[in-house]
């Protein structure tokens, strides 16, 4: 039986540089990612905790359900409540999910802010992270660069409650499906932002729909199981090396770069999360202190490509 991301729930707390051990000198603010099991979030974390020891009288909180589980990740946020943070930024794996949570947070003075997925109708004070519509469009823009005739493409999405995914998902298919592109049956399927799921679904769509000319994931999850990827890619090898299959990827961890620089993918498509965890602290602290943040706060793409990819990796 799976154990539960509520249950597997594990919790990073690091103290500040500053020394402050007082209570009223030292604000604690949680990061709450969908799922620690998924490494790109670790980029949010380590900014969060650099940051933090930077400010000197900030302690980061690093906890979330282990797997992509939304009912655990109000659960999270609840418990946080209880405990008393003083500030929570949270990648919301449900839109609709987290507003009565959020609502509780605020009404205990606690300040709240997403990054990297929002939930725009709740209580939230403020987001940073991608703009998520764009980064869509990108990997749409990216894709006919390098494939100009229209043709058919798979896609992949993670949660299908996930706002952020939703909004990638209408930039990408508005930018293909506008230049005459058509969507693979079977397209989006959802993976759960579960990685083995995620290469599974691309290898069952793409045998289902063999005559695809694209597969264009709006996250990188597929490439976070490496061994499992190249697999993929390995077994369609002719397809891939004669053009016939293009990919187009999202996100820029390391090990998706070396994936690129050894032809496991045309281009990468990428966000910032370490720096959406800087922004995070910097944020509440400003909340904290009374002071106004700009409600949406954009944190920028990067495109990498082989030609980049070994200054990228320095």
């Amino acid at each position: 039986m799976r154990l539960t991301g509520l249950l597997l729930a594990a919790v990073l707390v690091v103290a500040t540089a500053g020394g402050a051990s007082a209570a009223d000198k030292t604000l604690r603010f949680a990061v709450v990612p969908k799922a620690m099991n998924n490494p790109y979030f670790d980029l949010s974390r380590d900014g969060c905790l650099a940051r933090a020891k930077a400010l000197g009288d900030v302690e980061c909180v690093y906890t979330g359900p282990v797997e992509h589980e939304p009912a655990s990740q109000v659960q999270i946020i609840q418990d946080l409540i209880t405990q008393g943070i003083d500030g929570l930024a949270i990648s919301v794996s449900d839109a609709d999910a987290v507003i009565g949570v959020i609502k509780q947070a605020r009404d205990a003075g606690i300040a709240v802010i997403t990054f990297d997925a929002d939930s725009p109708k709740s209580a939230r004070q403020a987001y940073v992270g991608t703009d998520n519509k764009e980064m869509g469009a990108e990997l749409g823009r990216q894709l006919i660069k390098l494939h100009p005739q229209p043709g058919e493409y798979i896609t992949q999405s993670g949660g299908p409650a996930a706002a952020n995914l939703n909004e990638r998902l209408a930039g990408l298919n508005g930018v293909l499906q506008g230049a005459g592109w058509k969507l693979a049956p079977g397209s989006p399927s959802f993976c759960n932002d579960d990685s083995a799921l995620a290469n599974q679904q691309i290898a069952d769509l793409y045998a289902a729909n063999p005559n695809a000319d694209a597969i264009v994931p709006v996250g990188g999850w597929a490439l976070f199981a490496p061994e499992a990827y190249r697999s993929f890619v390995d077994a369609h090898r002719a397809a891939y090396d004669s053009h016939k299959l293009t990919l187009v990827m999202p996100d820029t961890l390391r090990i998706e770069v070396e994936l690129l620089r050894d032809g496991y993918a045309q281009v990468l498509v990428g966000q910032r999360p370490y720096e959406m965890g800087e922004k995070a602290m910097d944020m509440l602290l400003a909340l904290k202190k009374g002071q106004t943040v700009p409600v949406i706060n954009y944190v920028g793409l990067d495109v990498v490509t082989k030609a980049n990819a070994a200054q990228f990796l320095k």
